[in-house]
Formats: C-alpha cells, structure tokens, sequence
C-alpha cells in the first residue's frame, strides 16, 4: 500500500516553496532531488560527518537525520543560500585563500555551521573554532587550513 503525500510548506534560501512528499523523506532528500539544490550533501546518513547541514529556523541542522514533513513552516538555508548575487562571503573567500579547499565535499556543512558560529560568536577563538569542527569530516585537506580560515574571518570581524 502506497503511502499518503503530505505537503510540506517552507522558504529555503529566501523562495516560498510547496511540495507534496512521502512522510518518510528526508530533508537531505528533499533538498537535493525534488528542490535540486545539491550542494547539500550526504555523506553518512547518520550525521556524524556533517556534510549535508544546512540551517533551519535559523539552527545549523543534519538534514539526514530529519524527515521533510519536519520542515514544514520552517525557513531553511543551504550553501546554495550564502552568497546570493553579491558573490563570495567573506567566509568562502577565506577559505579559498587559505588552501583550505580540496574535493569540496566537506565544504558546504563546514560554511553552513563555520558562518553560523562567527554570527553567534563574532571573535570567536581558535578552541571554539575547534570545538565547531569537530563535528565535520574533512578527508583531504587537514583541519589546520579550515582553522586558519575561519580565524582570519573571526579577527576581521572582532
């Protein structure tokens, strides 16, 4: 027996959007094939890595481990969502300079959570920066460079 659509309700990266989905969807899911913003994205599925969080309601979340219909009313924002027309942020242009870039598949987790941090926490320290990252598989580059990276946006701002 097929099971019943929902619709879920939300603004992602600014735009009003409905769509009917399975109960059982996941918002990584969701974003990804039925919004096809596929810079969310999913590394473990248990979320541990961290590569597939995105905010919602203004809190970095694992969009692997919530379900669509979870999202309803909420407002969500994705790596798709940080720069707009304006080009890079502050944050993406660190850590371009910085090195601290390889296959990338960390980064949009790392930006999502890095750029929620430096709002909370505008001087943020090296150990908070840290603490952040712990959170987030880096396979290629090290950690030392993300480091330096948000730092150098931490001390700009301070």
């Amino acid at each position: 027996m097929a099971e019943a659509l929902v619709t879920v309700e939300c603004s992602v990266n600014g735009a009003r959007c409905r769509e009917w989905v399975e109960p059982r969807l996941l918002l990584s899911d969701f974003l990804r094939h039925r919004l096809g913003l596929t810079g969310t994205h999913v590394g473990c599925e248990h979320g541990v890595c961290g590569a597939c969080t995105v905010r919602v309601g203004g809190r970095p979340t694992r969009s692997c481990l919530m379900f669509a219909v979870q999202a309803d009313g909420e407002e969500i924002e994705t790596v798709e969502g940080l720069a707009g027309d304006t080009g890079l942020t502050p944050l993406q242009r660190a850590l371009h300079e910085a090195h601290a870039l390889q296959c990338g598949f960390c980064t949009p987790g790392i930006l999502i959570a890095a750029g929620d941090l430096l709002e909370r926490r505008p001087d943020a320290t090296r150990t908070e920066i840290k603490a952040m990252l712990s959170g987030h598989l880096c396979r290629c580059t090290g950690y030392k460079p993300i480091v330096d990276a948000i730092e150098l946006v931490a001390r700009e701002r301070a």
